[in-house]
């Protein structure tokens, strides 16, 4: 028996050292929007999906709400996550990054004709701008 269809992936956490900082980086250098910001976590807007920033070691005790409850979760080092991106935006993209002096660490041209650049957030985590031709289901 196959399981159900999954859709997508709703959201990707990132553990932090300071959430407002990460926070304003994602929002200056990418343009995301944050509509749920507390001590412990920030929820932005990523087309879709959702960038959760969680105070590294914040998030380590049950929470209650009024509709359940929240397990703990943490997580240490540095992670990877990509945005997709039309293809002819990355120009705009590598310029943009420039003038917020990020700095692009690498660049890949993948066989199946996509572009991959990246680049580090403030905590060292590698996000990764990716137009189609990346991977066969992308």
């Amino acid at each position: 028996m196959n399981p159900p269809k999954l859709n997508r992936i709703l959201e990707t956490a990132l553990y932090v050292a300071d959430v407002e900082r990460s926070r304003a980086f994602y929002e200056r250098i990418l343009g995301l929007t944050c509509f749920l910001a507390l001590d412990r976590m920030c929820a932005l807007s990523a087309g879709p999906s959702l960038l959760l920033l969680f105070l590294r070691g914040g998030t380590t005790e049950w929470v209650e709400l009024p509709g359940g409850r929240l397990p703990p979760h943490d997580g240490s080092g540095t992670s990877h996550f990509a945005f997709a991106i039309d293809a002819g935006t990355l120009p705009a993209w590598k310029q943009r990054l420039a003038d917020h002096g990020v700095p692009i660490t690498s660049e890949v041209r993948w066989d199946l004709g996509g572009t991959s650049i990246y680049f580090d957030d403030p905590d060292g985590h590698v996000v990764e701008l990716a137009t189609p031709g990346v991977w066969p289901v992308y």
